[in-house]
């Protein structure tokens, strides 16, 4: 027990020296303006604190811990009060579909609510196939005894007539166009204005009048009268879309590019009915 006694008050001696040591490289840093400043210390043990302190205070000492002489350096830059970063571990569990399938048997799989109810209510309205677009659309609008290029390019025009417009309205614009004659060289022929009187009242008519202009010139004078048959040359053309194209090259190119959501889902229907 005495001796217990003895070591602590020996420890809290000691702690006290070194605060005060502490406090001594302190001051040194204060007055230390320049490089070569010395400082001395009581003893050996002393000297040591001090250095100890005045490295933890970011300055660089050359010390003799056996004379207590110290050189104060330049500073060196201080890690006292910075916030070490901590180097976290990421890992990433993979599983498979089938393991997940087989590690997990009793969850089951997502699906949307009442999802079937609603297909066999799609399928009930869609059986007899009499809605506009189905006698209306781009695909009846053409007129298919006329040579392949002026077959392909009203396919194009009655796709940019039907932005933002019903089918009955692009029917019947197509029509009126049909009869005054479709076809390249026609169009080229016609002013703005009875151009403007055969499309209207499509959706944005004033607008779609100078986009069927100039994209019929480009046809004229870069494809030989005919539609360019890839994508990426096609919504080169003005008023033409990703939408206009994609539906162009299936039904004016017989190519299926992408995803043409009004035939894929009539054909989803039909064919699991």
């Amino acid at each position: 027990m005495a001796s217990l006694y003895a070591q602590t008050n020996k420890t809290a001696r000691k702690a006290t020296r070194y605060k005060n040591c502490a406090s001594q490289a302190a001051a040194v840093q204060k007055n230390a303006g320049t490089e070569g400043c010395h400082v001395s210390s009581v003893n050996s043990g002393e000297a040591s604190a001090v250095a100890t302190g005045i490295m933890a205070l970011g300055l660089n000492l050359k010390a003799d811990k056996h004379t207590g002489q110290a050189e104060i350096g330049r500073a060196i830059p201080s890690r006292v009060g910075l916030k070490q970063k901590r180097n976290l571990k990421i890992e990433y569990e993979c599983r498979s579909a089938e393991h997940s399938e087989k590690s997990d048997p009793k969850v089951p799989k997502w699906e949307p609510r009442n999802w079937k109810e609603h297909l066999n209510n799609i399928r009930e309205m869609r059986k007899n196939k009499d809605a506009p677009v189905d006698h209306m659309g781009a695909e009846k609008c053409f007129d298919k005894d006329a040579d392949p290029p002026v077959m392909r390019y009203q396919v194009l025009v009655s796709l940019m007539l039907s932005s933002q417009t019903k089918d009955q309205v692009t029917s019947a614009a197509m029509m009126k166009l049909r009869s005054h004659g479709l076809t390249v060289d026609s169009i080229l022929k016609t002013d703005d204005k009875l151009l403007g009187e055969l499309i209207y009242p499509v959706g944005f008519w004033k607008t779609k009048v100078k986009y069927i202009r100039q994209t019929t010139e480009i046809l004229k004078w870069q494809y030989n009268g005919d539609i360019p048959n890839n994508v990426a040359e096609l919504v080169k053309l003005p008023g033409v879309g990703a939408k206009m194209a994609h539906l162009a090259m299936d039904i004016a190119w017989n190519n299926i590019t992408g995803i043409d959501v009004r035939k894929i889902w009539s054909q989803y229907v039909v064919n699991n009915e």
